[in-house]
């Protein structure tokens, strides 16, 4: 006998953000993305990101030193079974997705799902992108997209670009501190 339960796994922390871990990693994009240039400032807070619209803007923040052009888009992260936001600096995962979507045999990237496998670490990180054959998305995943309330134009003024779901509240079930056994 296991001293945790039969198939139980550590529940991972939600996040508004997909990030791109070692390995392989699988979503499918939904909408348009939304295209900027973003910098980090070092606060005493821990670092802070600043997103504008154009690079003329960024080269006109007296602290934007390594500026970053990205594309921010909402996906389904199959991983995570949540609705996330991706942002995404790296050149090869751009180029790779430009030139599928511009290819007529494969069009734009909401048509399919999309594999990016990340290896390496620090200067030697690699990603590779692979698209997964073209399939209509399930109606699961565009009721949760539809329920998040999503704005990435919230980007450039340094929110988040989830707001709280649209879901019912549900009461939070109360406990008799007597039961708590600590």
């Amino acid at each position: 006998m296991s001293w945790l339960p039969e198939n139980y796994e550590v529940p991972q922390g939600s996040s508004q953000f997909m990030k791109l871990i070692k390995g392989t990693n699988r979503f499918r994009i939904i909408g348009k993305p939304t295209l900027g240039f973003e910098f980090w400032e070092d606060t005493p807070e821990g670092r802070k990101p600043h997103r504008v619209k154009t690079f003329e803007e960024a080269v006109k923040n007296p602290i934007a030193d390594q500026i970053k052009h990205f594309w921010a888009f909402a996906v389904w992260n199959y991983e995570s079974k949540q609705v996330q936001v991706l942002e995404i600096t790296q050149k090869t995962i751009m180029k790779a997705i430009e030139a599928l979507q511009i290819d007529e045999d494969w069009g734009s990237p909401e048509n399919y799902d999309l594999v990016v496998t990340r290896t390496g670490d620090g200067l030697e990180t690699e990603y590779t992108v692979q698209p997964k054959p073209a399939k209509k998305i399930d109606s699961e995943i565009l009721e949760a997209y539809e329920k998040s309330d999503i704005d990435l134009n919230s980007l450039f003024s340094g929110e988040y670009p989830m707001k709280a779901e649209k879901t019912e509240s549900k009461p939070v079930e109360q406990v008799d501190p007597s039961e708590i056994p600590f």
